[in-house]
């Protein structure tokens, strides 16, 4: 895959390359219209996806829980899906994006329920770990090397 940096990088350098010709004061020759822009490659399919964004969206749930009920370790489940990202989505900018999406849908859909700690947000948060545990010994059991 191309990194998006390099194919900006080559944008503006062709834009800048373009706008300086000799060309704009020419009134009959003018350039042929530039050839649209390709479309970005769509993303690697991963069997695996489905269970994995349900992943993130359980680790944004956890996440928001133990915040809110000042649990310990909070910025352990944050990091969890920022290793998550770096693993299975260094290099794909669109499977990064839905995984973020899921991850921060998850804690929005809390957040728009719980604006305090009680007992049935305990309850969700430790429901929540136990389907994460589920989900990730499942993933790893069977697309695991």
């Amino acid at each position: 895959m191309i990194p998006v940096r390099r194919v900006v990088l080559s944008l503006f350098l062709c834009a800048g390359a373009a706008m300086s010709a000799p060309v704009w004061a020419q009134g009959k020759n003018a350039a042929a219209p530039a050839a649209p822009e390709a479309p970005p490659p769509p993303a690697a399919a991963v069997p695996y996806d489905d269970k994995l964004l349900r992943f993130a969206e359980v680790i944004g749930s956890v996440h928001y829980l133990r915040t809110l009920c000042k649990a310990p370790g909070g910025d352990e489940w944050r990091n969890s899906m920022q290793q998550l990202l770096d693993s299975e989505a260094k290099d794909e900018p669109q499977r990064k994006e839905k995984l973020t999406a899921a991850f921060n849908r998850g804690y929005r859909a809390f957040a728009s329920v719980y604006t305090d700690c009680t007992a049935s947000a305990i309850v969700a948060e430790e429901r929540y770990r136990n389907e994460g545990a589920t989900l990730a010994t499942e993933i790893t059991s069977r697309f695991g090397n």
